[in-house]
């Protein structure tokens, strides 16, 4: 089976935030387990989008859904490491893109993982996908688009 590949474009980087390895996320190989370190994107999502005053679920009940997360790693995390999240955006389309994400160690800047998280905008009480804002596109006027 061929590896996954993700490459990200250095200016569509928006948001940094760390995060701390903690016991509970080391698994029986002692190093970071795959489900914490989905946790961890989840928790950078959530911050980026919140820097960003990008609520989860707005009034008007449509918010964001992850419709798929691809991860390669490189190098092992450790408890009490600290890591440093970048996140950013690319490959807007009509209804959503991509949330990426670049996982280093603080330490030394080594490389751990690179992450990129697809993404819808919902429509929860009709419970359909619908077109994305135009107060979110207008938030990343750098973000590149693909055609839909």
């Amino acid at each position: 089976m061929a590896r996954l590949h993700l490459e990200f474009p250095e200016n569509q980087f928006y948001f940094t935030t760390q995060l701390t390895v903690r016991i509970t996320d080391i698994n029986s190989g002692k190093h970071l387990a795959n489900d914490s370190m989905i946790s961890m994107i989840s928790e950078a999502r959530a911050r980026f989008l919140y820097q960003f005053g990008i609520e989860e679920v707005s009034v008007n009940d449509i918010g964001i859904i992850v419709t798929d997360l691809a991860t390669t790693y490189r190098r092992e995390a450790f408890a009490r490491d600290a890591l440093i999240f970048e996140v950013g955006l690319m490959d807007l389309n009509r209804y959503g893109g991509d949330i990426i994400f670049r996982i280093t160690k603080a330490a030394d800047g080594e490389l751990v993982a690179l992450a990129k998280s697809g993404f819808v905008f919902y429509h929860f009480s009709t419970s359909k996908v619908c077109p994305m804002p135009e107060d979110f596109r207008l938030r990343f006027p750098g973000v590149n688009s693909v055609d839909d």
